[in-house]
């Protein structure tokens, strides 16, 4: 007799147990029993990777300039860092600094961003490499931004930065260079800008890279894209 009571009440708690463990999952879809994967789990920052890149459309003058020159909506960029545990964006603005993921964000157009990580990423990017890489970044931080597109250190613009960084950093040129003369100069608005920088003294065969380059690059593959 007691057997059997023990036995009733036993499966009395089970089912207790059970219907309020469904309606906790019910109710908080976060819940530690739940086996199903939450909103969190698929968070920017679940799916990015150190020295992946990031670009974003810009809206200032010279910015509008720099889309039209190179026919592509993208105007800026910077390399995504893991620094103890926190995401930044090593961008070359004024000065060159190291900016919160979340704030290099929301600086852009309507907060839209995309990000590019090379193909085989998981083979080259190891962390000796990705060491070097942000070794050779420290020599950049606090310069100057670069509004005149010179190749030289001495000031540096936002693609030059990155594409500095792989080609010295782990050996990768992420794209072929070209010349200020290769871009679309004929624009008014580009005028504008190119006469405020150099006045009547162009400088046509200096080397450049632009951001629609690294994004066109065939070692790049799209890892997010919220355009």
């Amino acid at each position: 007799m007691k057997k059997s009571k023990y036995l009733f009440v036993g499966i009395t708690f089970l089912l207790s147990f059970g219907c309020a463990l469904f309606v906790a999952m019910k109710v908080f879809p976060n819940n530690p029993f739940s086996q199903t994967k939450t909103q969190g789990e698929t968070t920017l920052t679940n799916k990015i990777q150190d020295g992946d890149l990031i670009f974003q459309t810009s809206e200032s003058s010279q910015c509008e300039a720099v889309r039209i020159a190179t026919n592509s909506k993208f105007s800026h960029c910077g390399i995504i860092y893991k620094i103890n545990g926190n995401w930044f964006v090593f961008e070359a603005v004024q000065p060159v600094k190291l900016t919160r993921l979340e704030e290099w964000i929301n600086h852009g157009k309507d907060h839209k961003y995309l990000i590019k990580r090379l193909k085989n990423a998981d083979i080259v990017l190891n962390p000796a490499t990705l060491q070097k890489m942000k070794d050779y970044s420290q020599r950049f931080m606090g310069k100057e931004y670069d509004a005149y597109f010179d190749w030289s250190d001495t000031r540096i613009y936002c693609s030059e930065l990155i594409w500095k960084i792989y080609k010295n950093g782990a050996g990768i040129e992420l794209s072929k260079l070209k010349q200020l003369k290769d871009f679309n100069l004929t624009d008014a608005r580009v005028k504008k800008v190119l006469k405020e920088r150099y006045g009547n003294d162009i400088p046509l065969e200096e080397k450049v890279v632009a951001p629609s380059d690294l994004v066109d690059s065939d070692l790049l593959k799209t890892v997010i894209d919220t355009y």
